[in-house]
């Protein structure tokens, strides 16, 4: 399946079972957990994903990757 890569921003792949990412242009190869956070960390309008993993409830601070454990 085709996605945006987070780091270049031409296609990357995803794979069917979600397990990784891989973009050929720039060479990116990370699980799709690890592409969730450096979206959520990279991205500003995916920031609030951080709040779904953490806890937090809506309309507070979504968080931060020190809290993802």
């Amino acid at each position: 399946m085709k996605i945006k890569c987070p780091k270049c921003k031409k296609n990357a792949e995803l794979s069917m079972d979600f397990s990784f990412v891989k973009c050929d242009n720039c060479d990116l190869d990370m699980s799709y957990g690890e592409y969730v956070k450096f979206i959520a960390h990279n991205e500003p309008t995916y920031s609030d994903i951080l709040g779904d993993y953490t806890g937090s409830t809506e309309g507070q601070a979504a968080g931060s990757l020190d809290e993802w454990d």
